[in-house]
């Protein structure tokens, strides 16, 4: 096979929603401060209870059940994270059971928000190699187990979650060439350090980069998949921010192209942001089959990465 396809797509969001009024009653904050600021308005928390590999689960079944594939067929489970609490085994390994699956390859991919991305393109080079058929692809995160909630500048951001994409062989190349990269002197930008650590970021710097020069790397993403923006039918960009969603989207060229902001009613869920924003507006039917959307992931490390896909 000459490339892979996303077959279908899934998701899966805690029950609890929490709301910018009671995050009020929580921390020095108000739905007004958090809104102009940051564009969110709800974010989705899981029970104490509820592991991470759950809501991957639930997210991969989802997916499956989506696409009428038999769990049977899948040969690579990976899992894009940055929010595993056990160093093994690992969230893959735990969704491979969860799901019943006999054999499969099982990774766990941590480059935090833009894992989802880097997951994706893993996942079509393992396929393009001969070294999987089906794969699943999911990003999950339980951002609330690293969460200070008393930090009013990182607690109003973050939400739980988990996005999949069931990935197959395909006669012609359907996720386009991946650009991917990393801005090393800004690796400690988006930060989980340490036993007990919680996360913590240097927002003006990541604002600064993101701005300045991502628009310019997204372009090249669409250019090596042979695409120009303005032939873009959808923007999925890691769902961190409004004010650097729109910005971004605009200068990107695209016009016309419908912009994912899942990030009012979900907030930041990391790496389980852009699969989760993606399938939504695929279940909403809002993108045309095999129309082309640019993936974009960015975030810790400070890593980044990128691809366009094509509807499923």
């Amino acid at each position: 096979m000459a490339g892979s396809r996303i077959v279908s797509l899934g998701h899966y969001q805690p029950a609890r929603i929490l709301t910018n009024d009671e995050l009020a009653t929580m921390v020095d904050t108000s739905d007004e401060w958090i809104r102009s600021r940051v564009g969110i308005r709800t974010r989705h928390i899981a029970a104490v209870d509820e592991s991470l590999d759950e809501m991957a689960g639930h997210a991969a079944r989802k997916a499956l059940a989506a696409g009428g594939i038999d769990a049977s067929g899948v040969d690579y489970v990976i899992v894009a994270t940055c929010t595993a609490i056990d160093r093994s085994p690992n969230i893959a390994g735990r969704v491979a059971n969860r799901l019943g699956l006999s054999a499969p390859a099982v990774i766990d991919i941590n480059v935090a928000c833009a894992g989802f991305t880097h997951a994706l393109a893993a996942a079509d080079q393992a396929i393009r190699a001969g070294a999987a058929t089906t794969a699943l692809v999911i990003g999950a995160e339980k951002m609330s187990d690293f969460t200070d909630w008393t930090d009013r500048t990182t607690c109003v951001l973050v939400g739980d979650g988990a996005g999949a994409a069931v990935l197959a062989a395909a006669e012609e190349r359907q996720v386009g060439p991946v650009l991917w990269g990393s801005v090393p002197e800004l690796s400690s930008a988006v930060r989980i350090e340490g036993v007990g650590g919680k996360f913590a970021q240097d927002g003006p710097s990541v604002f600064r980069w993101t701005t300045r020069s991502l628009p310019d790397i997204a372009r090249r993403a669409c250019e090596r998949a042979g695409v120009a923006p303005e032939e873009l039918a959808a923007i999925v960009l890691h769902q961190a921010n409004l004010r650097i969603i729109d910005p971004l989207a605009e200068r990107i060229g695209a016009a016309g192209a419908i912009v994912a902001r899942d990030v009012v009613e979900s907030g930041n869920t990391s790496a389980a942001s852009i699969p989760i924003a993606l399938s939504k507006l695929v279940m909403r039917q809002e993108i045309p089959p095999g129309a082309p959307v640019l993936l974009f992931g960015f975030g810790g490390g400070l890593a980044y990465a990128g691809q366009v896909v094509r509807c499923p």
